[in-house]
């Protein structure tokens, strides 16, 4: 059994962010109703990557039932109110007054549904200038100032998966939980609003900070750490690892034994590390010879005396193989099985439902709530 068995959740979602939110839930055991346009929602079409599914959706949407819906038309749409009046949880991202539309505002999810706890997904919180804005991943990503402190001194990059959906869907997850606890204790739904703008702004904070109370602006450094150092890639003589040091006594652990230089900790440009990110490549040029004359079977025997932390320079082939990885494999609607990185805080006892045909639980539906 799961912690949410017996939780019924709604959602008119597409994409990433509301779909991740809900496939936690119904990882959890909550009975999840996922409502689709008569195409499918947008992630159905993406590509055919995994054995004709597409990527996103064979991801984001095992054990969810699939209903195909007009909302537009008073019969369905009085099939929706009937979920909801069932409901514990509605989730939404559709773009802001679609829902007003439908006559299923706010105000009339509170009215209608008092025990309802329904999110909304925005692009950007309704009382600013960019309430209508559309909000697409890369978009928020580059609005919000991620972008400028990601890639190279050279070129500004976006985070290379769907930083601000998943962000915003993993925050919605966390906000239906409390709201549940919330719930549990007085009785009563509550109406959530949840903007990508906000999530990366909030992981935007530390460079925030730093800009806006010492007028320092982070700069972007690849593979390396902007406040942090030494925390890089070393080249060795036979490949590359990646070092991690946070603290003066890693600092000097990591030079009286890894590095056989005691006297580093000792060079007030070394001292503390605010020092050491403001003299990086005097430091660099004093460590990469270091470990360029050294193999990465030598670097790691060095550092793992030190304790020092490190880690390897991988790519996404390499990701498959991985020591660290584990799996579970998810029925794709046309009964095939694929593979796929088992989500967090699941044992190997974590048996994923299948990814819908959509449409497949239309007509059950209907009988249901109609």
């Amino acid at each position: 059994m799961g912690a949410l068995d017996g939780l019924l959740i709604v959602a008119i979602e597409q994409a990433v962010a509301a779909p991740i939110c809900t496939l936690r839930l119904a990882d959890a055991g909550a009975r999840m109703i996922k409502i689709e346009r008569p195409e499918g929602e947008t992630a159905r079409h993406y590509d055919t990557t995994v054995k004709g599914t597409s990527a996103y959706f064979a991801w984001l949407n095992r054990g969810k039932e699939s209903a195909v819906l007009d909302l537009k038309n008073g019969d369905d749409l009085a099939i929706l109110r009937a979920m909801l009046n069932q409901a514990d949880v509605f989730v939404q991202n559709l773009i802001p007054g679609a829902m007003d539309r439908m006559g299923l505002g706010n105000d009339v999810l509170a009215r209608d549904f008092p025990n309802l706890i329904s999110v909304a997904i925005l692009g950007y919180w309704q009382d600013t200038a960019y309430a209508d804005m559309r909000a697409y991943d890369m978009l928020v990503q580059a609005e919000s100032g991620l972008c400028s402190v990601t890639g190279t001194p050279d070129s500004p990059s976006k985070v290379g998966v769907s930083a601000a959906d998943i962000s915003t869907g993993m925050n919605a997850h966390s906000a239906i939980l409390e709201a549940l606890i919330a719930r549990g204790k007085s009785g009563k739904g509550r109406q959530i609003e949840i903007s990508m703008f906000d999530c990366m702004a909030d992981w935007m904070a530390v460079p925030l900070l730093h800009f806006e109370h010492t007028d320092k602006v982070t700069g972007r450094f690849g593979l390396s750490h902007a406040t942090i150092y030494p925390y890089r890639p070393f080249a060795c003589s036979d490949g590359t690892l990646i070092i991690a040091v946070q603290t003066n006594a890693e600092f000097s652990r990591l030079c009286d034994t890894a590095l056989d230089r005691p006297d580093l900790p000792t060079n007030p440009a070394f001292a503390t590390n605010s020092d050491r990110v403001k003299n990086r490549a005097l430091l660099d040029t004093e460590m990469e010879p270091v470990f360029a004359n050294l193999t990465v079977a030598n670097a790691v025997e060095r550092l793992t005396r030190a304790s020092i932390a490190f880690g390897k320079y991988n790519e996404v082939k390499g990701l498959g193989s991985h020591p660290a990885l584990r799996r579970t494999d998810v029925t794709l609607p046309d009964g095939q099985i694929a593979s796929m990185p088992r989500p967090a805080g699941r044992g190997p006892d974590f048996s994923p439902k299948p990814v819908p045909v959509l449409g497949q639980h239309t007509e059950l539906l209907r009988k249901e709530f109609g």
